[in-house]
């Protein structure tokens, strides 16, 4: 993708998807129609709601509703999974924010014109990004 001269790409790292979603939807609603939210992991991430649900009992491994990995096919030996389950951040036995990048999870991406670029920073901020 390339950007017009009057375009800007915004970067913010949120904790939370309910936080990151949150403020792109406010980008929108100011006119930025260019946004992405990804996960950010060390493990690669694949989330499939059939089988990473708790809600439902679904879950089918312990790493998969942490670290997105019951549906990943380089994982499919059950050793694998054994030694993802023993992971500092899938455990619970941990230091705050293990594992995660730069303790923010969540990258929301956004394309913003100039004129809008200062209004949807203090945005992401106002939404607890971090720029």
């Amino acid at each position: 993708m390339q950007l017009n001269s009057n375009e800007q790409t915004l970067l913010a790292y949120f904790p939370s998807s309910t936080k990151a979603t949150k403020a792109a939807e406010i980008l929108k609603s100011i006119g930025i129609t260019e946004i992405q939210i990804d996960r950010v992991s060390k493990f690669g991430t694949s989330t499939n709601e059939k089988i990473n649900n708790p809600i439902s009992g679904r879950s089918t491994t312990a790493s998969g509703l942490s670290l997105y990995s019951a549906d990943i096919a380089k994982f499919e030996d059950n050793n694998a999974h054994i030694l993802l389950a023993s992971e500092p951040s899938v455990s619970g036995i941990a230091a705050a924010d293990y594992g995660l990048a730069g303790g923010e999870a969540f990258l929301v991406t956004a394309i913003a014109r100039q004129d809008q670029v200062e209004k949807a920073v203090n945005i992401l901020k106002q939404s607890g990004g971090q720029i």
